[in-house]
């Protein structure tokens, strides 16, 4: 053990961080889990899952952006309209079981990883083109189209379905912006990073300000996720994207058999 933390629960963390920072996901719903398997209270766990993915979240942003792979226009684009759609979604949750929640989740993660699995074909940028909703955006040497038409829908029901299960939106930003957007895969992973972190941060606010931090707990296992998140930065980047998209697709399956299970567990049924 350091302190208080059993080595298990660091080397969990720390290949979460690793593997979630690889595919651009955040992973703050297995940090959650992870830290209930040691009888973590829930509203200390959750704070506490922010708190380490904002700080791999950050630390990856760093890896990326050194090697432009961080698109700020599309992530102010695509982060405005998730995060108003979430609103509405988290607002209009509580007319919903938590059973159903769970199924909905599960059923999202399944579609998401299938997503990955489907070739895009990508298109050069349409600079003669002048149709209303097409975009041109330059990131360092790569250049894209993106379709509002497409873009703008894909993003409000995205954000909707991440509000209303409660979750960062990771495990479907990276879909979004590949299947919907045409944007090249490490370019997606490094620009939903940003979208995490902003959404990390906004949501440990939210929780430390009830009086959930525990600094005992956070800062050791940050220090874990920061070094985690630069190896999987670094890994991210080194890696085909065609292999970043099936590690995408099998975390996602995982994650919704995961829920599955736990859904008709919790309710009886198995």
């Amino acid at each position: 053990m350091i302190g208080t933390i059993p080595i298990f629960i660091l080397i969990l963390i720390f290949i979460v961080a690793i593997a979630m920072t690889m595919v651009g996901k955040g992973g703050g719903n297995f940090y959650v889990v992870i830290l209930a398997l040691i009888q973590i209270p829930m509203h200390e766990a959750s704070t506490t899952g922010q708190f380490i993915l904002f700080a791999a979240s950050i630390a990856a942003i760093f890896i990326f952006q050194k090697n432009k792979t961080v698109s700020w226009p599309l992530a102010i684009i695509i982060g405005g309209m998730t995060s108003l759609s979430a609103l509405g979604g988290g607002y209009l949750s509580h007319l919903f079981s938590s059973f159903a929640l769970k199924i909905l989740f599960s059923g999202m993660l399944l579609i998401a990883g299938g997503v990955m699995l489907i070739p895009v074909i990508r298109k050069e940028p349409a600079h003669n083109q002048t149709r209303f909703g097409l975009v041109n955006i330059r990131d360092g040497l790569m250049e894209y189209s993106v379709d509002l038409v497409i873009a703008i829908p894909a993003s409000l029901i995205t954000g909707f379905g991440s509000g209303m299960v409660g979750v960062s939106g990771g495990s479907f930003l990276v879909p979004l912006m590949v299947f919907a957007c045409g944007v090249p895969m490490h370019t997606a992973v490094g620009t939903a990073s940003t979208l995490i972190a902003a959404t990390a941060l906004m949501g440990f606010t939210g929780h430390a300000l009830q009086g959930d931090f525990n600094p005992s707990w956070a800062i050791p296992l940050a220090v874990v996720t920061i070094v985690g998140g630069i190896i999987g930065g670094l890994l991210s980047l080194k890696t085909k994207p065609k292999n970043l998209k099936r590690l995408f697709a099998y975390t996602n399956w995982l994650a919704a058999l995961f829920m599955l299970y736990n859904a008709l567990h919790m309710n009886g049924y198995i």
